[in-house]
């Protein structure tokens, strides 16, 4: 940077020398001296010139190039500062918003940090060496010529905080654009199996009307900026042309002094509107940066803990206890926070399993997603072997869990390496697969687990998802596995032979399973049933059958259902 910087002001005090020579060949010529004089006048002229170019060449090569630099290093920050983030801040951040910020506010933050820092190192070196010459020229035409730009600084202000207050403006609505063009885009089918396609488009339209409308009204601004610059600047021209002019007549300035001042000026002036451009620049780069402290200075809500406990090393499960857990999701737009677990308690030992039952909304979600930490609880301890998991390191605690979500996600990569995600090797990822009853499906695609799968695994069917993302929970050989609701797309017999699968593999492992169907916990050497976010009945499968309560109810219905289903013609 302070190279940059240096060859800047370099190339700047090279560039000021042409006006002189010009001025000496001028009045060599006016006074016919020998050309040998002007060949000595023009080899220097030519010499500066290279220079100039050089020293240009290199303040680009530099000053861009550290721009990018520092763009990349910002990009890097940002996006390891968001794998920081919990779950609850990016349930209240738009996904749009985020992206936005990552591409169009970060192009501003380099634009101000490379280009427009070399403008204005240029107008400022530029504009001081071109004033001394000036000043050398003729005091008296300096001041005349000068009095017309005292008004810039007053423009550059006032225009330059209404830049800043409109590009703000532009950048927020754009987020607002790429959030709705991201949800169209993810929820493609839906729009389409709803017909809304017109409606949607009317929707970005109208949105889109309305950026073109914030964009406009900032071009206003920068229209405004540089004819109000040339303006003040031409006025400077005038009186220079004027009393400079009078001066030559009466003898008091020579030609070629007349010519380098007026060159002198343009060499200030152009700077000076440039000065515009570059208050712009900084302007949007600083509006910009606003919006990116916001991400850098975001606190994750779950964290690693400042006394770390060590997690002792376990060749099987690991016990786990909920003590008295209450928990509510984090509140979007201040609305009041709503509990969805009430003083939740149980407790697995190693090696056993916990299954969760209960309706759509009793809280089996939020309750398994507590023990890796997505959330943290208001009320209660959650003890993993003994130990609180706030006291164990984060990355400690998630190795040793393998957590299969309700949202059966998969990334844009092949199946071999979706399986191994998380440092599986082909070995467990292909006991896994067949465990999860994967390993004949793979097997049927042209290029089998080298297959390319589309964004979040979209050419797979729901349930080779769901398979897909228990054998990749599985490949880890984690100590404990979690799966909510993992199993809710495919059939029933694939589901037996699933169960039947992980029964073996989770023989020596702690497993918490929550799902809505009754029947795939029955083997469960625990079972609780939530209602509203609160335990109403625990025990083994065959207690809560004898007990004819919830879960007797639950499980009758559906076994009623099933009933019902094989009944119905083909």
């Amino acid at each position: 940077m302070a190279w940059g910087i240096a060859c800047v002001v370099i190339s700047s005090a090279f560039y000021s020398l042409q006006p002189l020579f010009l001025r000496w060949a001028i009045d060599a010529l006016r006074a016919g001296e020998a050309p040998a004089r002007l060949w000595r006048i023009a080899g220097l002229m030519i010499g500066v010139a290279l220079a100039t170019g050089y020293f240009r060449w290199q303040m680009r090569e530099q000053l861009n190039g550290v721009s990018r630099r520092i763009e990349t290093d910002l990009r890097d920050q940002l996006f390891a500062h968001l794998m920081t983030l919990d779950a609850g801040w990016y349930a209240r951040t738009r996904t749009g918003d985020i992206m936005a910020r990552l591409t169009n506010d970060l192009g501003a933050v380099r634009m101000a940090a490379g280009p427009a820092v070399m403008y204005l190192t240029n107008t400022i070196a530029g504009g001081l060496f071109a004033l001394g010459f000036m000043l050398q020229l003729s005091p008296r035409l300096s001041a005349i010529a000068l009095a017309p730009l005292l008004l810039l600084p007053v423009v550059m202000l006032r225009l330059g905080r209404a830049i800043h207050d409109r590009f703000e403006a532009v950048q927020a609505h754009f987020s607002d654009l790429t959030t709705r063009v991201q949800e169209n885009l993810s929820g493609a089918r839906i729009v389409r199996a709803y017909r809304q396609e017109p409606a949607e488009a009317d929707r970005f339209a109208a949105m889109s009307t309305e950026y073109l409308r914030r964009n406009i009204a900032l071009a206003r601004l920068n229209a405004l900026m540089n004819p109000s610059f040339t303006a003040l600047a031409g006025l400077g021209s005038v009186a220079v042309l004027g009393v400079g002019g009078a001066m030559v007549l009466r003898g008091t300035l020579t030609v070629g002094a007349l010519v380098a001042f007026g060159i002198y000026l343009t060499t200030l002036t152009w700077p000076l509107i440039a000065l515009g451009w570059v208050t712009n620049l900084f302007q949007r780069g600083a509006a910009s940066m606003e919006r990116l402290i916001e991400i850098l200075d975001a606190i994750p809500a779950v964290r690693d803990p400042d006394v770390p406990r060590p997690l002792v090393a376990s060749a099987g499960g690991r016990s786990v206890e909920f003590r008295g857990v209450t928990f509510a999701y984090p509140p979007r737009d201040g609305a009041v926070p709503r509990e969805v677990l009430r003083d939740v308690s149980f407790f697995i030992p190693a090696g056993g399993t916990l299954g969760v039952v209960g309706a759509t909304g009793a809280g089996k979600s939020a309750l398994l997603e507590l023990l890796p930490r997505f959330f943290d609880p208001q009320a209660g301890r959650i003890l993993l072997d003994g130990v609180d998991v706030r006291d164990l390191p984060l990355a400690a605690l998630r190795a040793d869990i393998g957590f299969v979500p309700q949202d059966a996600l998969l990334f844009s990569d092949t199946i071999a390496h979706n399986l191994a995600y998380g440092g599986a090797d082909d070995t467990a990822a292909q006991w896994a697969s067949g465990v999860a009853q994967l390993a004949d499906a793979v097997a049927r695609f042209p290029a089998g687990d080298q297959t390319m799968l589309g964004e979040r695994g979209i050419n797979l069917s729901g349930g080779q998802k769901q398979r897909a993302t228990i054998a990749r929970a599985l490949a880890r050989m984690p100590a404990v596995v979690v799966l909510d609701d993992a199993l809710s797309a495919v059939d029933t017999h694939t589901e037996a032979a699933i169960l039947h699968g992980l029964r073996e593999a989770l023989s020596s492992r702690t497993a918490l399973i929550a799902s809505h169907r009754v029947t795939a916990l029955r083997d469960a050497t625990h079972i609780i049933v939530l209602e509203d976010g609160t335990v109403v009945e625990s025990g083994t499968h065959d207690a809560l059958v004898a007990r004819r309560g919830r879960y007797w109810s639950l499980l009758r219905r559906q076994l009623l259902e099933d009933e019902l289903g094989d009944a119905m013609p083909a």
